[in-house]
């Protein structure tokens, strides 16, 4: 059985992307001003992004607002596509705390 630090070192090398929910609880997103979608939002991080146990988190600065919430991430461990639900789960290799952190000053004026 691979170690946690193992299993971690091992997402980091051979991870090729980080694929995200957006507006998925309806309170948070009337929370941001935003509707309800009827279907996910989706949008990517970086792989860059990825940090092992004890990495530093680059800010950019100034800042004013740096939005964090703690999730859970559920690490895909085989290539998939259009997988039916009753099988998801055989795809589901691991799962990982996630740290989503948004500048929201700079997200804001990206949506300009």
């Amino acid at each position: 059985m691979a170690t946690a630090s193992s299993a971690v070192q091992k997402l980091i090398q051979a991870g090729t992307k980080i694929v995200a929910v957006g507006r998925n609880y309806a309170a948070h997103a009337k929370e941001l001003g935003n509707a309800v979608p009827k279907e996910p939002v989706l949008f990517l991080k970086p792989t860059s992004s990825y940090l092992g146990n004890g990495g530093t988190i680059e800010v950019p600065h100034p800042l004013d607002s740096l939005h964090h919430e703690v999730e859970l991430a559920v690490v895909i461990g085989q290539k998939a596509r259009d997988v039916p639900e009753t099988t998801a789960m055989d795809y589901v290799g691991g799962y990982a705390v996630a740290l989503d952190m948004t500048a929201r000053e700079i997200q804001s004026s990206a949506k300009v």
